[in-house]
């Protein structure tokens, strides 16, 4: 008898149902003799990859550790004084712990279902706080993408809200970030909204002007009056953005006290990684009454049914996915983990803290300024805060080596020209290093509290003053608040979240680890290529095994997130149709099954949305795809297909409708949300596609981290290679035209986790994990069709990776919404399905391969127990309005009130089913009111007196 013990592979511990019994249980359901047979019958023939996926691997968990060892150890840590957006910072260990490397954090969801979101909707309302107490503006929002991008979407928003006409331009100042200029000039080109880049020292141009976008501090470090050119602009009738820096701000005043309207900025250096390059949470600040063209997320103050404060996302119709067409931005993930890291940074050091980091970095680039100066060096300006940039003709090269010799980096402006930036980590003998590189000493160190600015910018106005910025100081209040947080919230830690079309896996320890590690995180985007050297090897094994597993030709995983990639990949076919001569083709053909950003995306590419029908059945309507081509056959730019679709099918013509495209002249971009349904089976670079994203967070493994961070590389056929969005070089010096979407590599730091998770899993391993992702989803399937139908159905009677269950008949019957039974599902310690997408009326339920079978069971058993609770309102056993459907959740504080005046019993409420009984998450709130928050809008802290619960008997 081999009594050896069996070593399970990763794959194995990744795919939830990895037992020859479990899997035995599913596949006599679905009535397949295995997981393979069920995907040949699923996935239409036509479209099934010939041989098996051509990957390494797989690789074992302490094999990836090594590996990623290696490629760290390929990267040169120095201290970075590089500035131009991107500044070290020590993040404070317990926020590090427990938040960032927490899975209670980084597993979440967006909080679309408030109710399960109250820890980190507060630690987002924090971060709201935060900016708009430092920008001075009224409402800021739950975080942006990444600085260039939030300032493009200030443009967009200046050109929405203003009255201006048609052929009004936006001034941008030369004085803005390189990367920054180029990514607004990308988003405004394909909008053809003129930009004008000028010297607004000298006051703004001439011709009509809807918007200004200024930078404080500046490219070159200046701190500026903008208060003349901003008075200006608003008497011309133009609004106004400022770039800033909110560590700045502490000591200078505020964008808003100086009359702008709109504030973006970059919240890295609040105790963020450098990462390559990002995820960093941005921000976009703004004055009242635009909070209805704010892009992004905005946290807000709303009340509970029992009247107790509590949070939600404000103002929803907002969001691109429902606007879809109508959208005014594609934005659909955002940098939430980073934002609560950035916001949990100011509680921890509260203002006082904050000011005398900005102190000591600024003290720090006077005594720079000032040694440099006595040496006869040349500054571009005497107003700084944090950078100083020094004019000495024909010796870059010279000083930046030196720096670099006693392991500092310098930015290299041009070959006369170097600029130096400090920040939270610089100590004094970085200063006398840097001053030694330029052949002088340092002269005596400059006093904190006194400014190298005009003295009428000194901020006087008071900032943080919410009680939540002095309350926590101590290691053991923070952890605590953590802990509490963390507490009112389900993550994928404590559940499954079955949400379709959003991928919810497991993210792995083993993959996370390393993303932490100095080598990783301590590299500066803009270090010459040498000193990351490990960076560019991993992102290029990367991107190789992304060609393997699409078909595609090429790949850029610049884009920050899955609608940048939408974006830049619609760019890609505009630019190769401009290039053919074919600059009137401008129609965006979408399925009415597409992925709700793909709309929006399109609009904000310049392309004119026609939506094409689907049949009853869920598939694309030929009939009207053919109308659709020969009525806008010569304008045709492009079709966008989400496969499979958001209904959850394999349409089996997929191939004809990609051919019928391209016959017309099209391209073909196939969304890659659902990629997680194609991996190892088909891939959309040989079955017609011309372009298609990836959701890094989605198909391979990066968290979500409770809406965000996000990657969306965009894999592209042989044709488009020329319109890849990269940049590798630093310099912007990408394909003339070539719109940039983010900075060089996007989100880098988080690319370690999808490199791990696709090595550990290895070619068989992660077609296994399709495989089992359609069993269990077919398994959802059968197991609940007889209490909710399956509305669609593909091949064999068969679902992709998810299924839409339908409610609205049983609304029709008894009145409980799919809403009542998302937050029904809460007292069995779930969050929702889905809700009402793409569907209205039902509930979209994705089990993903990380699922084992106790879990999806528990789920089952959860909605057969609210079918139970439906049928009894139907048969008039009880009130819909009195029934546990409509007054779910039930909090704690509900459950055990003295009182219990329900129609139900305090058991059916709280325990609905036995196994409750030792294990019970308790929502914090009861169900929340939207339309009161919206009605009486509040986006930033309130008052701790909201939350005292009035006296007994009052």
């Amino acid at each position: 008898m081999n009594t050896q013990p069996i070593e399970r592979s990763f794959a194995d511990r990744h795919i939830g149902v990895n037992t020859p019994a479990d899997l035995a249980t599913m596949l006599e359901r679905v009535g397949y003799e295995s997981a393979s047979a069920l995907a040949d019958a699923a996935v239409p023939p036509e479209i099934r990859m010939p041989h098996a996926l051509d990957l390494a691997g797989p690789r074992s968990e302490a094999e990836i550790l090594s590996d990623l060892k290696g490629f760290a150890a390929q990267n040169t840590v120095m201290t970075q004084m590089i500035g131009q957006g991107f500044y070290d910072t020590h993040t404070p260990p317990v926020i590090l712990r427990n938040v960032l490397e927490s899975p209670a954090w980084y597993t979440a969801y967006t909080p679309y279902q408030p109710e399960i979101s109250q820890g980190r909707l507060e630690a987002l309302l924090n971060f709201q706080t935060m900016v708009a107490d430092l920008t001075g503006l009224d409402v800021a929002n739950a975080s942006m993408l990444d600085e260039s991008s939030a300032a493009a979407e200030a443009v967009l928003l200046m050109r929405r809200a203003s009255k201006a006409g048609s052929g009004a331009k936006a001034v941008v100042d030369r004085n803005v970030f390189p990367q920054t200029l180029a990514v607004i000039k990308g988003r405004a080109a394909a909008l053809e909204i003129e930009i004008e880049v000028a010297d607004l020292s000298l006051g703004l141009p001439a011709g009509e002007v809807f918007g200004v976008v200024l930078q404080q501090p500046g490219n070159d470090g200046s701190v500026s009056d903008h208060r003349a050119i901003i008075a200006e602009a608003k008497r011309q009738g133009a609004m106004v953005t400022v770039i800033t820096d909110l560590l700045a701000l502490t000591l200078i005043e505020s964008p808003g006290e100086q009359g702008a309207d709109v504030a973006v900025g970059n919240t890295q250096r609040f105790g963020v990684p450098l990462f390559f390059g990002g995820p960093h949470a941005a921000f976009m600040a703004i004055r009242a009454g635009l909070e209805r063209s704010l892009p992004g997320r905005l946290v807000g103050v709303s009340q509970d049914a029992a009247g107790r404060p509590a949070y939600r996302l404000a103002l929803q119709t907002r969001e691109q996915h429902i606007r879809r067409e109508k959208a005014t931005s594609n934005i659909c993930t955002a940098q939430a983990l980073l934002a609560v890291t950035a916001s949990m940074y100011a509680v921890y050091h509260g203002p006082a803290g904050l000011k005398a980091i900005a102190e000591r970095a600024h003290a720090h680039a006077r005594t720079i300024a000032a040694s440099l100066s006595a040496a006869g060096i040349s500054l571009a300006s005497g107003s700084f805060f944090d950078t100083v940039v020094a004019s000495i003709p024909g010796r870059a090269d010279e000083v930046i080596a030196a720096a670099a010799a006693s392991g500092i980096n310098l930015r290299r402006i041009d070959e006369d020209t170097v600029g130096v930036s400090t920040d939270e980590t610089t100590t004094g003998e970085h200063v006398e290093a840097v001053v030694r590189a330029f052949g002088t000493a340092a002269s005596e160190s400059a006093r904190a509290g006194d400014y190298g600015f005009n003295s009428l910018l000194v901020r006087t106005s008071r900032y943080l003053e919410h009680p939540i910025f002095h309350s926590v100081r101590s290691e053991t209040q923070m952890l605590r608040y953590l802990r509490r947080l963390s507490d009112r919230d389900l993550a994928l830690d404590r559940t499954m979240i079955p949400l379709g079309s959003c991928t919810m896996k497991l993210n792995s320890t083993a993959e996370m680890e390393s993303i932490s590690w100095p080598e990783f995180a301590g590299i500066h985007p803009y270090v010459p290529a040498d000193q990351s050297a490990g960076w560019r090897a991993l992102i290029a094994d990367l991107e190789s095994r992304l060609r393997a597993i699409t078909g595609y030709a090429g790949v850029s995983i610049q884009p920050n997130s899955g609608a940048q990639g939408e974006y830049a990949g619609l760019n890609a076919i505009s630019m190769y149709h401009r290039a053919n001569g074919q600059e009137q083709r401008n129609i965006c053909l979408i399925p009415a099954s597409a992925h709700g950003t793909n709309a929006a995306s399109a609009v904000l590419a310049g392309m004119r949305v026609v939506v094409v029908k689907n049949t009853d059945a869920g598939t694309i309507d030929m009939h009207d795809l053919r109308a659709k081509v020969a009525s806008h056959r010569d304008e045709l730019s492009a079709i966008m297909i989400t496969y499979p679709s958001t209904y959850g099918l394999y349409d089996t013509d997929v191939r004809e409708v990609c051919d019928l495209v391209h016959e017309a002249g099209g391209q073909v971009y196939i969304d890659g949300a659902n990629m997680n349904a194609l991996v190892g089976l088909a891939q959309p670079g040989k079955f017609g596609g011309d372009v298609s994203h990836l959701n890094l967070h989605k198909t391979f493994a990066i968290p979500h981290g409770g809406g965000g961070p996000g990657v969306g590389p965009i894999c592209v056929a042989e044709h488009l290679l020329p319109y890849l969005p990269s940049d590798p070089t630093g310099t912007f010096s990408v394909s003339e035209g070539v719109p940039v979407v983010a900075t060089l590599f996007g989100s880098a730091g988080v690319l370690p986790i999808s490199y791990s998770y696709i090595a550990m899993m290895g070619g068989e391993g992660l077609t296994q994990a399709t495989k089992i992702a359609l069993l269990s989803a077919n398994y959802v399937a059968a197991r609940l069709d007889e209490y909710f139908p399956v509305l669609f159905r593909g091949n064999a009677g068969l679902v992709a990776h998810e299924c839409i269950l339908d409610l609205r008949q049983l609304t029709e019957q008894s009145g409980v919404t799919a809403e009542d039974v998302a937050k029904r599902l809460i007292d069995f310690g779930f969050h929702a399905p889905t809700l009402a997408f793409p569907v209205p009326g039902t509930l979209m339920v994705e089990p993903t391969e990380s699922e084992d079978l106790e879990e999806i069971e528990r789920f089952i058993e959860a909605m057969i127990a609210i079918r139970g609770e439906i049928d009894d309102v139907i048969a008039g056993k009880i009130a819909l309005d009195r029934s546990p459907l409509r007054l779910a959740p039930h909090s704690a504080e509900t459950a055990l009130a003295d009182e219990w005046n329900r129609d139900y019993p305090r058991s059916q409420g709280v325990f609905p089913v036995a196994r409750l009984r030792t294990d019970k998450y308790f929502a914090p709130v009861d169900r929340i009111d939207g339309a009161f928050g919206d009605r009486n809008l509040v986006c930033s802290c309130p008052a701790p007196e909201a939350f005292e619960q009035p006296e007994a008997g009052e």
